[in-house]
Parts: C-alpha cells; structure tokens; sequence
C-alpha cells in the first residue's frame, strides 16, 4: 500500500509530546511491514521553525517526509505550498491518514482527498472531546466543527480513535460516521537492563509525573495530593508549553511543599528510562487524555501506575492489575497513593502485571499490523462504491 499521514508537525519538532512520536512509530513499522509510507508536515517548532530541507523529500527510518513553510495563517498550520502538494499528489495514493482536527492541514487534504475519491482515516487525537471544546475557545470550535470538521468526519472512511474513552466522547458529539476503529498507540520497549538510580532522584522514594506541563494533565491535583503524602517526593517532568509551571511552582510555594516537589524540564530517550525505572510509582491524574502513553511506558519499566477515570488507559490499567484508577479529588489521591507507597509487594505485582501487559499487547509491530487491516478495510469498501 501507498500511504500519505498528514500531520501538522513532525520530527525534530520536540515541543509537541507524545503525537509526534507516536506518528512516526506507526509510519517507520509500516514502512518496515513494506508498505510505501509518506508524510505531509511543516516545519513548524513552537515559535520558531525546525532545521530540515524544505527543497526535497527526507528519508527518515525508512519514511518519506515532506516538510513544508507556513504561510498566513501560521496557528492554524496552513502552507500554501503543501495545499499544490496535495491538488497534484493525493490522488497517487491508496489512502490517508489524517492526524489532527482543528486545524488546516487536515481541512485540506480532506477536502482534496474527497475530490479525489480517495480514502482517508481521521485521528482527532483525543481532540475531539466536549469538555476540552467547553474549556477552552468554545465558540471558535463549534463553529469550526460546525462549517468543517462535520463535512471531514463525515467523509472520513473510518475515524480512528486510542481508547474506548475516546470513542464514548466522540459518540456525544453526534458527529455522522461510517465507522470508528479502535487501535491503541504502541510503544517502544526500553531496555531490559536497570541503571543506577537518576541523579535527580535522591534518597527518598519517588512519585514521577512525565509529560508536556499542561493543565489537562491534573498536574494541580497531584500537586495538592503531596500534602497527604509526607514520605515520599514527586518528581515532575516536561516542557512547559503554555507557560503553566510557573502557576504550578506559586501552588507549590502555598502548600509548604519546596522540598518535596521538583520540576525536571524536559527529559528524553535514556533519561525518561532512567526515571521511570526508579520511580516509586508513575501517577497520571489528568483532566482528560484520550491514551496516557506516558503511562504506557512507565508499565513497560515495570513501574505501577495511577491514573483517574478520564484517562484513556485506564481500563486497560485497572482490568491487568497494572496500577490503580481513582478520582482525582486530592485527598483521596493522596490516600490512593500513600498506601501504594507503603504496600511494596503490591507495587511490584502490579509492575510485573504492566509490564507483561505493555510487551504482549502495545508493541508497535502489533499496532501497525492492526492499523494494516484498517487501511484495507476502507480501500476494498471505496473500490466496491466505485
């Protein structure tokens, strides 16, 4: 198969968290499956703009990746360049994966790819969520929804969510569809070999918290949750996108909680290993998260994980014995937590139990094979319409 993914950002890009990683999994497993896999994306890296050739295609890990400028319209992700890019190309591919709403570059090859009567899968990437449309810019998302993202829905041969939590959210939108596909992101396995203990741990055991520095991330509830939790620290790591941690560090300040809570910056590769190896436990109380591959990775170190209702995994998490799923309300996290915290033999079972869980069923050769079947699937049902 011939397939185009369009997301607005790619590789080197790093302010973006777990997406942009997961994207390029899936692409470089199917490549390495056979498949000619092609990627439509800017150059775009927060503020500023990645260092990569706009002139020609790059090869990365066996994909071929287009990054283009952006134009007008740089918020939106819309490049004028790629939108020639797709009016001559899409039409050379079996089918699309879109992964993104709200923003153009989906709009557009959407759009493009229905004149063209080509297939294509849409990823709203946890987007796609009322609450998260209610908190913040509602008014421009419904109209946006309401004058775009139903016609792309709708067209879509098949939208494709994480997790069972995702799909509930979508369904209450009421968006028309002609068929949702679960298929869960995978995961790199890290090495089996456990390393000294990370410098930034100290002596006392650890609460690790790893992830972009958002609100969505509950990262305030966790906070508050320390105060029930005296012998232990929590460790928070990740790039701070829209300016949150300093609100985070004035939270932290107010609780008489300096010694006990540090703030990491961002970590990668051997270093995010290194922590969540040694991590007492891994805790994700988010707002809303339609996977939680943070805490996917931190089951696959054999760290047990906590994690609240609105978190995508959760009931993957809570089925295996992998962790605990509990509410978010601080003291009774914090209840949750301490008691995880003084049961080590139920922290290693639980460990074992997400590790297992992360190596039999989150690799990314069994995710790429599952979303292989997707891709057929709706290029044999547009062959038949036609």
């Amino acid at each position: 198969m011939r397939i185009l993914h369009v997301v607005p950002t790619y590789l080197p890009a790093v302010r973006y968290g777990g997406p942009i990683y997961s994207v390029h999994a899936l692409c470089r497993s199917l490549a390495g499956r056979g498949h000619d896999v092609h990627v439509y994306t800017t150059n775009v890296d927060g503020p500023g703009v990645s260092n990569v050739s706009l002139a020609e295609p790059v090869v990365v890990d066996g994909v071929t990746v287009r990054y283009f400028p952006c134009g007008l319209g740089r918020r939106l992700y819309r490049s004028p360049e790629m939108s020639r890019a797709f009016a001559a190309n899409v039409g050379k591919f079996d089918a699309l994966h879109l992964h993104s709403v709200f923003l153009w570059p989906t709009l557009a090859a959407a759009r493009v790819a229905r004149q063209a009567n080509v297939p294509y899968v849409l990823a709203p990437r946890g987007m796609l969520v009322g609450d998260l449309i209610e908190r913040k810019s509602r008014l421009l998302k419904t109209t946006w929804i309401r004058m775009f993202e139903r016609a792309n829905v709708g067209g879509a041969a098949a939208i494709h969510v994480t997790s069972e939590l995702e799909l509930a959210e979508l369904t209450k939108l009421g968006l028309p569809v002609r068929r949702v596909v679960i298929v869960a992101n995978g995961i790199e396995l890290p090495s089996a070999v456990r390393p000294n203990q990370h410098p930034a741990t100290g002596q006392r055991p650890y609460v690790l918290s790893l992830g972009r520095i958002n609100w969505k991330k509950g990262l305030d509830r966790l906070i508050a949750a320390m105060a029930y939790i005296p012998n232990a620290d929590l460790l928070i790591a990740g790039n701070d996108e829209e300016d949150y941690q300093p609100r985070l560090e004035t939270m932290v300040r107010d609780l008489n909680l300096s010694e006990q809570v540090r703030f990491l910056g961002p970590v990668h590769n051997e270093e995010k290993w290194d922590l969540m190896r040694s991590a007492a436990l891994f805790a994700l109380p988010s707002y809303s998260e339609n996977f939680g591959i943070a805490a996917l990775e931190a089951m696959a170190c054999g760290c047990p994980v906590v994690v609240t209702p609105e978190v995508g995994l959760s009931r993957v998490i809570g089925a295996a014995g992998a962790g605990l799923v509990v509410d978010g309300e601080s003291k009774q996290l914090g209840a949750a937590i301490a008691a995880l915290l003084a049961d080590p033999a139920r922290r290693r079972l639980m460990g074992e139990a997400g590790e297992r869980l992360a190596a039999q069923d989150f690799s990314w050769v069994r995710i790429a094979e599952q979303m292989e079947w997707v891709y057929q699937t709706c290029i044999d049902e547009w062959a038949n319409r036609a």
